[in-house]
């Protein structure tokens, strides 16, 4: 597993801006194979506040990206079940500047694992990083520390989080094929060496997936991207 940006590192990027805007979720998922999410586990216990910043709690974190993905990945209505695990590692919310001289923006930083709710394996051989930014519009290119609520700042990095673990998903569609399916039930479940995530089994979902199929409970062992 690939080890987080440093608190530096983001720090040195906060200047740059990403463009695009809020997920659309009016259209139709893109299809990548049979998925059906199963639980959204965000852990955020040692999620850091980099440089300006407004602050926010685990429990903030794990509401708003837990409802995000769900939001997202909950529109697909396969028959294999999938779990999503998130870790929450640094993130800066935007405190008001003056706009063009200083008008910070807000930025996430995220890794992500998929669990394969029947093999008990992740899917994906090495952790996901993400860094996550709100996007251009209006109200960024100002500094959304001017236009936005903290608590609307969290929803947008949220919901831009979940669109981009969608496209990752999306990207590796030969993840969900009867062939990669098949070949994860042949091999043993993952131990908790394995996934290193000690603390992360005491994880609990905020709620229980639709009911079509059945999980497991939780993840045995929850992906190693949880602290």
């Amino acid at each position: 597993m690939h080890k987080p940006r440093t608190a530096l590192a983001l720090l040195a990027t906060l200047a740059l801006m990403a463009c695009g805007g809020a997920p659309d979720l009016s259209k139709p998922p893109t299809p990548f194979g049979d998925f059906r999410l199963g639980y959204a586990i965000v852990v955020a216990k040692d999620a850091q506040p980099v440089g300006p910043s407004r602050k926010a709690t685990p429990e903030e974190w794990k509401s708003a990206l837990e409802g995000a993905i769900k939001a997202q990945l909950g529109r697909y209505e396969g028959d294999k079940l999938y779990h999503v695990g998130v870790g929450v590692h640094n993130y800066a919310l935007a405190v008001p500047g003056i706009p063009i001289v200083l008008s910070p923006k807000s930025v996430l930083q995220i890794s992500v694992d998929v669990w394969d709710d029947t093999a008990q394996r992740t899917i994906n051989a090495e952790t996901k990083q993400f860094t996550i930014w709100e996007g251009l519009n209006p109200g960024t290119m100002i500094g959304s520390g001017l236009t936005k609520s903290r608590e609307e700042q969290m929803a947008t990095l949220s919901a831009n989080a979940a669109k981009a673990i969608n496209d990752w998903l999306v990207q590796n569609k030969a993840w969900f094929t009867p062939e990669a399916v098949a070949a994860r039930k042949l091999l043993p479940p993952m131990t908790g060496t394995e996934a290193a995530a000690p603390a992360a089994t005491t994880a609990k979902p905020a709620a229980k997936p639709a009911a079509k199929a059945k999980p497991t409970a939780a993840p045995a062992v929850v992906p190693a991207s949880l602290p």
